[in-house]
C-alpha cells in the first residue's frame, strides 16, 4: 500500500454532503453567533452523539445540526471549511451535494442557501484550484410533489446547478416514485444522478438507471446480490460512488473487512472512493482511501485506477478531465510503473 502516493495524487469527491461536512466546532460557532439552541452543551458531547445504529438515527442528527445555518453566510462557511480541507488533500475536483429541502423547510430562501454555497465555490476555484460542479439532492422521505416544487424554485439558477440527485431514508423510498420530477430536471439540462442500493436493494439500482436516467449510482454496495446486474453495470461502465467507513458506521456492513468494494473492483466494476459525511463517519476523502488500501492491501495499479475512474466519472468536460489524467499519469511512481498502474 503506497500511502505517499495517495496523498500526492490529484483526486476528485463526487460524493459528499455539504451537510455532511458541518463539524461540530464550526456547528457551535454558527449556532452561536445565530443564537440557536444545538441539543448538545459541547463538542464532545456531540462527538459520542455518533454512535449510529441505522441511516435513520443519523438523518435525525444530522438534520438536527442542519437547524444552524441561517444565513448565506452560514452556508458559505460550511462551504469554505470543506474546500480548505480537500486543498490540504490535493482534491482538484468536486461535485458536491446540497439539499435544500432541508433548508427551505425551515423558512430559509433558496438564494440564501445556493449564494452562500456557490460563493464558497467560486472562491474554490479561484484561491485554491478545486474545481466543482453543484449538485441539487431532492429527500426520498418527502413527496415527490415536494421535489418538484424544489426543483422549479431551482429553474432560475440552472447555470449554478449541475445535477440533481435522490438522498435521504432509502428504504420504502423506490426511485420510481420520483419518475416525473427526474423527466423534468433532464429536460430542463440537469444532469441526474441518485442513491440506490445502500441499504435499498439492487432492484432500486435499476431504477435508478431505467427510471430516472441516472448517469452514476451513489453507494451502489448491493449490485453484488444481483449478478444480472452487475453484469449490465460493468458492460456499460456505470460509476458507482462508494463510501466505505460511512457503510462501516452505518452499519451497512458490520466491519471494513466485510466490506465488498475489493470484489466490486475485481468484478470490474467502475468504483471510486468517497467520504459522503465525512463530518459524522470519521473520515475525509483520503481517510477513506488509506483505510481501503491498508485493509484490502490495493496494489498501486487498484489506487490509480480508483482515482482514474472518479475523475472520468465526473462531470467535468473533456478538457477538464484531461488535464487531471494527464497529472495522474504523470506521476513518478504511476509513470514508471508502466501502462498496468
Amino acid at each position: 500500500m503506497d500511502e505517499a502516493l495517495i496523498r500526492r495524487i490529484p483526486k476528485a469527491e463526487l460524493h459528499v454532503h455539504l451537510e455532511g461536512t458541518f463539524e461540530p466546532e464550526l456547528m457551535f460557532a454558527i449556532a452561536g453567533r445565530n443564537g440557536v439552541a444545538l441539543p448538545y452543551r459541547t463538542v464532545d458531547e456531540v462527538r459520542e452523539a455518533y454512535r449510529f445504529a441505522d441511516l435513520q438515527s443519523f438523518l435525525d442528527i444530522y438534520y438536527a445540526a442542519a437547524k444552524a445555518l441561517l444565513r448565506e453566510r452560514d452556508f458559505y462557511d460550511l462551504t469554505w471549511a470543506y474546500l480548505e480541507r480537500m486543498h490540504a488533500e490535493n482534491v482538484r475536483h468536486v461535485e458536491p451535494f446540497f439539499d435544500p429541502q432541508t433548508h427551505i423547510g425551515r423558512g430559509i430562501p433558496f438564494p440564501v442557501v445556493l449564494d452562500g454555497i456557490v460563493g464558497a465555490l467560486a472562491d474554490g476555484r479561484r484561491k485554491l484550484g478545486i474545481s466543482s460542479r453543484l449538485i441539487m439532492c431532492f429527500l426520498r422521505h418527502l413527496p415527490a410533489d415536494a421535489a418538484m416544487r424544489t426543483l422549479e424554485q431551482a429553474l432560475p439558477f440552472r447555470d449554478a446547478i449541475a445535477g440533481v440527485g435522490l438522498d435521504s431514508a432509502e428504504r420504502g423510498h423506490p426511485p420510481a416514485d420520483f419518475v416525473a420530477v427526474f423527466d423534468r430536471a433532464r429536460r430542463e439540462g440537469f444532469r441526474a444522478v441518485a442513491h440506490a442500493g445502500e441499504e435499498g436493494p439492487p432492484e432500486y439500482i435499476r431504477q435508478a438507471l431505467d427510471d430516472l436516467g441516472a448517469s452514476r449510482i451513489d453507494h451502489g454496495v448491493r449490485c453484488l446480490e444481483d449478478a444480472r446486474l452487475v453484469d449490465r453495470l460493468v458492460a456499460e461502465r456505470v460509476p458507482l460512488t462508494v463510501c466505505p467507513l460511512s457503510n462501516v458506521k452505518l452499519r451497512v456492513f458490520p466491519t471494513l473487512q466485510e466490506h465488498p468494494v475489493k470484489r466490486m473492483l475485481d468484478r470490474g466494476l467502475r468504483v471510486s472512493l468517497h467520504s459522503d459525511d465525512p463530518a459524522y463517519f470519521g473520515g475525509y476523502l483520503t481517510d477513506n482511501y488509506l483505510a481501503v488500501a491498508r485493509t484490502f492491501s490495493l496494489s498501486r495499479a487498484e489506487i490509480v485506477t480508483i482515482a482514474r475512474n472518479a475523475i472520468e466519472s465526473s462531470f467535468l468536460d473533456d478538457a477538464g478531465q484531461h488535464v487531471l489524467l494527464a497529472e495522474l499519469a504523470d506521476d513518478p511512481a504511476v509513470r514508471d510503473a508502466g501502462p498496468g498502474a
